[in-house]
């Protein structure tokens, strides 16, 4: 029995060991927080939380990232002290744009513990808003170290440091932390307000349908092509307007739009190209992206009617090249006019054809599809027809209707009747370096598409390499 007795109680005793040791292991590990959860549970930093929470970015998803982030996060009293010294009765009265950068002057995109900073001296560290802020170790009055923020204040102090994140590291401080609001730069529409001979525009952009002065105070990038007020004087004549009051709100838009590209295009850029087209944020028909021809051969110059005066006026979204002429919205005339590739077609329009005025009829509301053989194509044919044939001849480039590219059959044949009457079928894809071919009523198979969907506001260009030539 003694036996059975010492027996049981070694079971009992390991027994209690086993199960200790196994609670042990299936006990929970505390994980580390992020950023934004210490934030949520510290009562000190409720205003920090208010401000992420109200600022424009969605910061509170930012500071949940992966990181790693330094963050010096003020006090609920920073925070009383900032909003009295800068007038405003509660947060909710900041700016939300303002109260986003004035947050990420707070915030370092590395790690940087106590242990990191140079003691004694000075760490410089850029914050994520962009200006920097140096750290001075040891600090002064009862103060860990000391900042001086972007505006170059230098009495903020950092009373508490190295509170571990699962996504970095922060730091208390006493003050919020402000910077040379005069070295950032202005969005395009604080430029343009600024701007004395850019009023027009601004009170246009105000005027017009599409609440542009907000789309244009956005990310972007854009790059805008922006009219003077002189410019604005000699549209308004030119179009009868009275003033800017009298142009339809929505056609406005439409003008303006055509003075928008939807990246950040320099002068450097446009004269590294030469020449060429790009799109504006204005739509022609079916809402395709209305072209922009650029020419850089004198200057810099769009659609053959404005040159740039200013170039390169850097914004925080973009950048804006001044220029000497509205750009209206274009016909498939304008870009024939204006691309010295189609000079001989041009010619044959107006000079050549005197009895029919095509430039009239393709200044019209079209639709049109003008296939434009370019000087080349011309200098190719053994002579220039007379003006009975030749007027034929480019009536069978013109085809009833704004035909893209992305209307074709691909792959596969397309028919298309002309205004001349014949009919010419297009080939995707093409053969030999060409977009696409096509087949006029002579049987010729080797006419080449070779740029397509320059499109205006009536109409959209496909650039030939050849002539087509109808039934005569």
């Amino acid at each position: 029995m003694n036996y059975l007795k010492k027996i049981s109680l070694l079971l009992i005793t390991f027994i209690a060991f086993t199960s200790c040791s196994s609670d042990d292991d299936n006990a929970v590990v505390p994980q580390p927080q992020n950023i934004v959860e210490i934030a949520l549970d510290s009562p000190d930093l409720s205003s920090l939380v208010a401000a992420l929470t109200a600022a424009d970015g969605d910061l509170v998803n930012v500071l949940q990232g992966d990181g790693p982030f330094t963050v010096f996060a003020p006090t609920n009293e920073a925070f009383a002290a900032f909003l009295t010294s800068s007038g405003y009765e509660n947060l909710e009265n900041v700016p939300t744009d303002v109260l986003s950068q004035v947050l990420l002057h707070h915030v370092v995109s590395s790690n940087i513990p106590s242990s990191q900073l140079n003691n004694p001296g000075e760490t410089i560290a850029e914050t994520v808003q962009g200006s920097p802020i140096t750290i001075t170790l040891p600090g002064t009055e009862e103060n860990i170290a000391n900042i001086t923020d972007g505006s170059g204040a230098n009495d903020i102090g950092i009373i508490a440091v190295d509170i571990e994140a699962s996504n970095g590291v922060v730091h208390l401080i006493d003050k919020v932390m402000s910077f040379d609001v005069q070295d950032q730069p202005q969005n395009i529409v604080e430029i343009a307000l600024d701007s004395p001979n850019l009023s027009s525009l601004v009170a246009a952009l105000t005027a017009a349908d599409g609440d542009l002065v907000n789309v244009l105070q956005g990310d972007g990038p854009f790059t805008v092509l922006a009219p003077t007020n002189e410019a604005f004087a000699t549209f308004l004549a030119a179009n009868n307007f009275g003033s800017l009051e009298e142009v339809p709100t929505d056609v406005l838009s439409q003008i303006l739009l055509n003075h928008v590209i939807m990246a950040n295009v320099t002068a450097s850029d446009l004269t590294t190209a030469g020449a060429g087209y790009t799109n504006t944020s204005a739509s022609g028909p079916n809402n395709n992206a209305m072209s922009l021809y650029f020419n850089t051969s004198d200057g810099v110059t769009f659609n053959g009617v404005s040159t740039v005066s200013t170039a390169d006026i850097e914004a925080s979204n973009g950048t804006i090249h001044i220029v000497d002429a509205v750009i209206g919205i274009p016909t498939v005339v304008t870009f024939a006019a204006a691309d010295p590739s189609f000079a001989t077609l041009v010619t044959a329009l107006t000079e050549l054809t005197p009895a029919t005025d095509f430039v009239d009829i393709l200044q019209g509301e079209g639709p049109f599809t003008v296939f434009a053989p370019t000087n080349d194509a011309f200098s190719a044919l053994p002579a220039i027809p007379a003006e009975e044939p030749l007027t034929q001849v480019l009536l069978y480039h013109v085809v009833g209707g704004n035909v893209t590219s992305s209307d074709l059959t691909n792959p596969g044949e397309t028919t298309a009747e002309t205004l001349q009457g014949d009919s010419i079928t297009i080939t995707l894809p093409g053969s030999e370096g060409t977009i696409a071919n096509v087949t006029d009523a002579s049987g010729a198979s080797d006419i080449g598409i070779v740029a397509v969907d320059v499109q205006a506001g009536n109409g959209v260009i496909h650039v030939l390499n050849k002539v087509m030539i109808p039934n005569l």
